[in-house]
């Protein structure tokens, strides 16, 4: 990876992201002043934001929390934000639903309490929103003028959205071969989409060259050279489902692994809340959920690997089609460290769980949570995820998206005349 270019202010003195301090390095701790760049300049390790957290007592905070927005911004204190957040014109995501899924649990014979984190309720429809609402944040401060990202559909929605509320010009890259509904809502928000050749992996590298070509200037690529903020908008999951839990832990967590990132953002969110004093110190379980289709991080954890050996995506989730996934080591360190795992689905499983989540719960996934909730099934079945503890699954998107996985084996029941005499002859009557 190249390290960011585009000339900015990079006194980090001048740039009010809030309680962000530092850029630090995940695998040698070298500090860096807040700025546009995403690699280590002595390692080229991933670097992430390092903070000066609030102090004071917890129960201090949780009021401030309280009484903040109902989005992300109630969390402003510990996210790469400035103070007056609120007030900026953003597309204000998060404080999603956290449904008690009860019906779930009886057909997965889950005892001790199953929720989803049902993110399909954010502006676009995906939890995406959230990262991209913080690396607008970072936009403003570091004077970009495009927003810009490599995309598997979701991002590239949200991008679009959240440049068009703030001001920005908008460019965004994804595979030529998405699905359609992605596409639409990618491009409808007036911004430029890009479709290159190839896949995502293809789509990311030559958003890595564009990034040291006179051509980017001016440009903030959210996961890219804005990678650093943007994930800290998937802490938020953590902080809500902790609140929305009344301020505990959950033993257990299913998440969908694309690049690893957001699982590996809740870790670390989770561990925030520990330092802080919000939540009671007591051990959980990161569980972490791939297509078969892709599922180098799955294969990895199964062979005792500690490196994840890229594979080319062919898999109805698409969302999750990254075959080299960035933060896929880190996420093999967090399941071991939980005593979590990593495990995958094949895509018939993938239909028959986002089938299930809609009969049973009322809740229409996209692909990526079909994925979460097959694995879920398959964990419990091994005996690997415990049914008698709190468990928090997610669903990162809206099934309006990704028609086609399930479209060929849904339908109309039956087509009838207009008439009581069609339809008792049809067999739907419910029997007296």
């Amino acid at each position: 990876m190249a390290v960011q270019t585009v000339a900015t202010n990079n006194n980090s003195s001048a740039v009010d992201l809030g309680p962000a301090v530092a850029l630090s390095c995940r695998e040698c701790s070298e500090r860096f002043e807040l700025g546009p760049i995403f690699a280590c300049a002595s390692c080229f390790g991933p670097l992430e934001v390092a903070y000066d957290l609030p102090s004071g007592s917890p129960e201090e905070l949780k009021k401030r929390i309280a009484e903040g927005p109902d989005n992300i911004w109630r969390y402003a204190p510990l996210l790469p934000v400035p103070s007056d957040v609120a007030d900026k014109p953003n597309i204000n995501p998060g404080f999603t639903k956290l449904v008690k899924a009860d019906n779930l649990a009886r057909e997965l014979g889950v005892t001790g309490g199953l929720y989803v984190k049902d993110d399909s309720g954010n502006p676009t429809h995906s939890f995406k929103d959230r990262v991209v609402a913080i690396a607008v944040e970072a936009a403003r401060a570091f004077g970009f003028t495009t927003l810009s990202c490599s995309s598997t559909g979701n991002l590239a929605g949200a991008v679009g959205a959240a440049a068009a509320r703030a001001g920005f010009r908008s460019c965004v890259f994804i595979p030529h071969d998405l699905e359609q509904g992605k596409v639409v809502m990618a491009a409808v928000y007036g911004g430029e989409l890009v479709g290159i050749e190839g896949n995502y992996d293809d789509v990311n590298r030559f958003c890595s060259e564009l990034i040291g070509d006179p051509l980017g200037e001016g440009w903030g690529f959210v996961n890219v050279n804005l990678r650093p903020y943007y994930g800290e908008g998937s802490k938020t999951l953590a902080y809500e489902i902790c609140e929305q839990l009344g301020w505990r832990l959950p033993d257990q967590l299913v998440i969908p692994i694309a690049s690893g990132s957001q699982l590996t953002k809740i870790d670390k969110g989770l561990q925030e809340l520990i330092k802080l004093g919000l939540v009671e110190d007591r051990p959980y379980k990161i569980f972490g959920a791939q297509a078969e289709g892709c599922s180098p991080v799955s294969a990895a954890f199964k062979a005792g690997h500690d490196v994840v050996r890229p594979q080319k995506p062919n898999t109805i989730a698409k969302s999750l089609a990254i075959g080299n996934p960035a933060d896929g080591p880190y996420v093999l360190d967090i399941a071991r460290r939980t005593g979590g795992a990593v495990e995958d689905v094949n895509d018939e499983q993938v239909v028959d769980a986002i089938k299930l989540l809609a009969r049973t719960e009322g809740i229409f996934a996209e692909t990526a949570g079909g994925v979460t909730v097959g694995v879920t099934q398959k964990l419990i079945e091994a005996g690997l995820l415990d049914p008698t503890l709190t468990t928090v699954v997610l669903n990162t998107g809206d099934g309006l998206k990704t028609l086609d996985a399930v479209a060929p084996t849904t339908g109309v029941a039956a087509t009838i005349r207009p008439s009581l005499e069609a339809f008792r002859a049809a067999g739907l009557a419910a029997a007296n």
